[in-house]
């Protein structure tokens, strides 16, 4: 069974984690026990969701360099404790009601959403899985408590906010957001009905991109995969590298590839440098965006210092290395096969 990435198509009333059950079950008969997903998804929404397979794991921490693309639904003039249609109702005004104390356009929704545009603070939705002291806001939130510490905003950055359509018979509109790693879509619906002094919630919610990742590659639901066999699956399957792209590339020969699989540096010059990391871009990315400084991994490891490696004669993926400038080596970050 080969490691790689799936890109599941998740329906509502799904949680991130049954569609990872049901796949972890399905791939259980070719003995994967690793099974995790990139990026979790509230159970009323739907679209990309990266299930990761095998060895593929270990690079869900490079996901928080992605920018991800939702496509939001809302409605003007209701506001509920979840900030969604599915929540309890706070307020609820009919739109001719708010028709006749004033004029809202679609020209007035666009240029609030506009407002959002670059980073932003948000503070995190009551009912979300932000942890507090050990336990998720929801879980306060159910139990009618308040978190022992006080919630603070936290940063979000939008790349880019548009208007896609808007019903001003009915007081619905559509507008696609690409934005970092934990933004909330519904408080944006949240803070734009405070803006516009009608209240909004959001009535529907689609993930349509994660990173180079689109919904024209999620080919099959949660309630598909559950009557597939592992081989099918398995023929799904993107390679563990694809989402690499925010990375330099180098290969290195065969001798030297064993070396690597081992967990062991390579002198610099002994490899050969097919392409650079963009600075730049990794300034722009999803973590990087709106602080003007390179983002580091878990290890403290700059990511303009981080390459995909292959090896040169067959073109297979090894893994990801470290450039230690200092001491011109290649160091292993994380190695994705056997050891040779």
């Amino acid at each position: 069974m080969k490691d790689g990435i799936l890109v599941l198509n998740k329906p509502q009333e799904w949680t991130s984690s049954d569609c990872v059950a049901v796949c972890r079950r399905v791939l259980g008969v070719k003995g994967i026990k690793k099974v995790g997903h990139g990026g979790t998804l509230d159970p009323m929404a739907t679209g990309v969701l990266p299930i990761f397979v095998g060895q593929a794991t270990r690079i869900m921490e490079y996901m928080d360099l992605d920018f991800k693309t939702y496509v939001c639904r809302a409605k003007l003039g209701i506001t509920t404790d979840t900030l969604d249609i599915w929540g309890s109702v706070i307020q609820e005004k009919s739109w001719q009601e708010i028709c006749r104390q004033q004029q809202i356009t679609g020209e007035d929704i666009a240029s609030a959403l506009e407002s959002f545009r670059g980073e932003i603070m948000q503070l995190p939705p009551r009912f979300s899985a932000v942890r507090i002291n050990g336990k998720r806001l929801y879980e306060y939130a159910y139990s009618n408590r308040e978190p022992e510490v006080e919630v603070k905003p936290r940063r979000a950055y939008i790349k880019s906010i548009r208007l896609l359509d808007a019903d001003m018979d009915a007081g619905e509109f559509a507008f696609e957001a690409v934005c970092s790693k934990g933004t909330y879509i519904r408080t944006i619906c949240a803070d734009l009905g405070e803006s516009l002094g009608c209240g909004c919630t959001m009535t529907g919610l689609q993930r349509r991109g994660v990173g180079n990742i689109d919904i024209a590659m999620a080919k099959v639901t949660a309630d598909q995969v559950k009557e597939m066999s592992a081989d099918a699956l398995e023929k799904l399957l993107l390679p563990p590298d694809y989402p690499l792209v925010h990375f330099g590339r180098v290969s290195m020969p065969e001798d030297r590839a064993v070396f690597f699989s081992r967990g062991n540096s390579i002198r610099w010059n002994q490899l050969t440098v097919e392409e650079e990391c963009d600075s730049r871009a990794l300034m722009e990315t999803g973590k990087g965006a709106g602080t003007g400084k390179i983002p580091e991994n878990a290890r403290g490891r700059a990511y303009d210092c981080i390459y995909r490696v292959y090896q040169r004669e067959t073109g297979e993926f090894l893994g990801t290395g470290y450039h230690d400038r200092k001491e011109k080596l290649l160091k292993a970050d994380k190695v994705f096969i056997e050891q040779r």
